[in-house]
């Protein structure tokens, strides 16, 4: 043993109770360093715990996919085509997300031929995923080649053959190149795979475009079943009760819309044509002025503003209406055929055959519109023009008994009584023709019917369907012919409330009085614009205007006929 080993000397000069230092002196060899004792840690019970695993780092191509992603639906297009620019160059074009990110982005911004292009980049990256192809299709549909975009939904649905996007997008397809048969079967499809409102809403108007209203209406009544909250699908429905004239189921969806969104305007426009068809003016106008502050630059609001004013005697104000709604609208024949009456009723006949004969060449197979044409051309003493006028009238309209019977006026006021009584008899076979499915006559039509008969000396031999007395179904005509003008009338249309006016039965709706010399202080009720906003369901307009008949003397005033609403093809938007 070493004689060191073990051995502390005392220091001089140290605290006591304070640890000495150790010093080594110099002498010692420096192998005997190693027989020191060495001061050692404890050795840790527990083992180290495993540091986690590192994330497999993402390849090169999808590195910054989910920044793509992110700046995306945040809208920053821009930093978003940016960091797109960064990846493609490090992937030399290969990346397929940040591709279809660009193709959707330049789409947004309307250059729908790159767009397509990048789609179908996409589809050679990647051909075995449907969503490359279902965009391809879109690009091709919104460039309006409808073939080619079915033929690659077809492709698509090789792919996925649930998904009802195909199905739906195909339908509408089918539709724009008239193909109803096949979109039918491809809406009810889509509609077995998923319900959805806006396969809804397609298939019906794919209906009504058929020309199938009953099957479009009981469309409409699935969807609400489906969607009871659905605003759109109510205010749909309601306006195709409101067409068919069955008023109380009208007014029924109409509300329940209002219910949902009170600022619903194709329903606040139903309402207020409804009510304006039964002469509630001022409860129209407040309608109106709702609908107003959310679509200040509606052709058929104005219109029916136009003609709320006509009803009430303001005939300025009414022309004013009507010509900021021909300025919004100068095509819409209707604004046309009410500017001409506005303006027969204020014996503006020139103005009025300059508009009547603008709304003929729009709409050249309404045989109403050549009536009122002729009826301006009598007022202007051009009885030729007015008599052709007249026979193309009787040559488009085959049932509508006051073309004939204003025909029969003409002639007989002009000497020609043979002509006169052929045009009463077909005035007769016509009425007849109606009489059978109950239709109610407007008293002026049967007074004027039984002058003329008089005059020709045929005997009472017509037969009249007696009105309603049903004291909610008032008269919907003017006053009885033969008043004068300062003397009081009850105007077209009841004032009373919408819920009893919605009870009536629906009276025979073409009986218009429109005299050759109209009174300044007749009393109208005005037809209203179909309410058909962009793409949706025309509406049924109001009644056209009954002027009140002149006093009449020895020549017999002809009357006017409210204009027949045509379906217009409803536009297609592809989801």
């Amino acid at each position: 043993m070493h004689p060191q080993r073990g051995m502390v000397k005392k220091v001089a000069g140290c605290r006591p109770g304070v640890a000495p230092k150790l010093r080594l002196p110099d002498h010692i060899p420096i192998c005997c360093l190693m027989d020191l004792p060495l001061f050692q840690l404890p050795v840790a019970s527990e083992t180290k715990k495993r540091q986690a695993p590192k994330a497999p780092e993402l390849p090169i191509l999808e590195r910054r996919n989910w920044l793509i992603h992110l700046h995306y639906i945040r809208k920053d297009y821009e930093t978003c085509k940016a960091m797109i620019k960064e990846q493609l160059q490090e992937t030399q074009g290969m990346c397929e997300y940040a591709i279809y990110v660009q193709a959707l982005i330049l789409r947004l911004e309307g250059q729908i031929q790159p767009s397509l292009e990048l789609f179908q980049s996409c589809a050679i990256l990647n051909p075995t995923s449907p969503d490359n192809l279902k965009q391809v299709a879109r690009s091709l549909f919104l460039l309006g080649k409808h073939k080619a975009a079915i033929e690659v939904y077809q492709e698509a649905g090789k792919l996925n053959e649930k998904d009802w996007e195909i199905n739906h997008n195909l339908g509408v397809c089918y539709s724009f190149i008239k193909d109803f048969q096949n979109s039918e079967e491809q809406l009810n499809a889509a509609l077995q795979l998923k319900k959805h409102d806006r396969t809804f809403m397609t298939l019906g108007k794919v209906h009504l475009l058929a020309g199938d209203t009953d099957k479009a209406i009981e469309v409409y009544k699935s969807a609400v079943e489906f969607s009871p909250e659905n605003a759109e699908l109510l205010t749909t429905l309601g306006l195709l009760y409101l067409q068919l004239g069955k008023y109380q189921k009208a007014f029924e969806h109409l509300g329940n819309a209002l219910t949902y969104d009170p600022n619903n305007y194709k329903a606040i426009l139903a309402a207020g044509s409804m009510m304006q068809t039964h002469g509630d003016f001022d409860v129209a106008m407040n309608k109106y002025r709702v609908a107003a502050c959310m679509v200040p630059e509606s052709p058929p609001l104005w219109n029916n503003i136009g003609m709320c004013f006509f009803g009430k005697k303001k005939y300025v104000a009414a022309i004013s209406c009507l010509k900021r709604a021909h300025y919004l609208s100068p095509f819409d024949w209707k604004v046309l055929y009410n500017l001409g009456l506005v303006h027969l009723t204020m014996q503006q006949y020139a103005s009025a055959f300059h508009f009547l004969s603008a709304a003929t060449n729009l709409q050249p197979h309404l045989g109403e519109l050549y009536m009122l044409l002729a009826v301006a051309l009598t007022n202007l003493e051009d009885v030729d023009n007015a008599r052709r006028s007249y026979e193309q009238a009787v040559a488009l309209d085959q049932s509508n008994p006051l073309v004939n019977l204003n025909f029969a006026i003409l002639l007989y006021n002009h000497g020609d009584k043979k002509g006169a009584l052929q045009q009463y008899q077909e005035m007769e076979r016509k009425v007849n023709i109606l009489k059978d499915s109950n239709t109610e006559f407007d008293p002026e039509l049967m007074d004027m019917a039984q002058k003329m008969a008089a005059a020709l000396q045929v005997g009472e031999s017509l037969e009249w369907t007696k009105p309603v007395k049903d004291p909610k179904s008032k008269q919907r005509s003017a006053g009885a012919p033969g008043k004068t003008p300062g003397s009081s009338q009850q105007p077209l249309g009841t004032n009373q409330a919408l819920e009893q006016a919605m009870s009536s039965a629906a009276g025979y709706n073409k009986s218009i009085s429109l005299p050759t010399g109209v009174s300044p202080h007749s009393q109208p009720t005005p037809p209203s614009l179909a309410l058909e906003e962009e793409p949706d369901v025309e509406n049924t307009p109001t009644r056209a205007p009954q002027p009140e008949e002149s006093d009449p003397s020895t020549t017999m005033p002809p009357l006017a006929a409210k204009p027949k609403v045509k379906k217009n093809k409803l536009k297609q938007e592809l989801n």
